[in-house]
């Protein structure tokens, strides 16, 4: 796994061993930073269930001015960490050590973000409590970016709207967007 673009483009990730944290495959990445690319110049980012790390800091590479971690697996923090390292941009990250969706609460403090990237375990996904604590965090129209199994889509949620779902083999991203207010 790699860094797409960007500053730290084609620089190597570490992953995390086992089978516990599913990382964002590189075509999936690239395809889905290619639609962000306009909203990325100094925008505020959660990478929320972060694993690797990978998805926020292609963001980060790409020109993301700050972008906020949040994961509740130790051992994925310190790959994460490690990656940061590696990649040089931990200076324009925080690193938090949240079970989700209960500790949305606790990222009040950060916001307003323009954009969140969302990839929970696939079998356990939470999508109303994550959208509904998301959307206090999030500017209006802002964006929620949610890495999902086909076979289970964040559905319609309130204050929400679909702007594009995308599949890659059994993985589908689906954007969502914030309504205003």
């Amino acid at each position: 796994m790699r860094v797409i673009a960007g500053s730290a483009g084609g620089l190597r990730l570490d992953t995390v061993p086992g089978n516990a944290t599913r990382p964002t495959l590189d075509r999936v990445r690239e395809s889905l930073f290619a639609m962000l690319a306009p909203r990325l110049p100094d925008a505020r980012v959660l990478d929320l269930y972060a694993g690797t790390g990978a998805l926020g800091i292609e963001a980060l590479s790409r020109g993301a001015a700050r972008c906020c971690f949040v994961d509740g697996e130790p051992r994925a923090l310190a790959v994460l960490r490690e990656n940061l390292r590696r990649t040089d941009l931990g200076d324009r990250a925080d690193v938090l050590r949240l079970r989700l969706p209960s500790a949305l609460q606790r990222l009040r403090d950060g916001g307003p973000y323009q954009l969140a990237l969302l990839d929970p375990p696939y079998a356990a996904a939470p999508w109303e409590a994550l959208l509904a604590g998301l959307r206090e965090l999030l500017e209006p129209d802002g964006l929620a970016v949610c890495e999902h199994a086909c076979r289970t889509p964040p559905g319609d949620q309130p204050g929400w709207s679909m702007v594009r779902r995308a599949q890659y083999g059994q993985t589908c991203v689906s954007i969502l967007r914030r309504d205003g207010g």
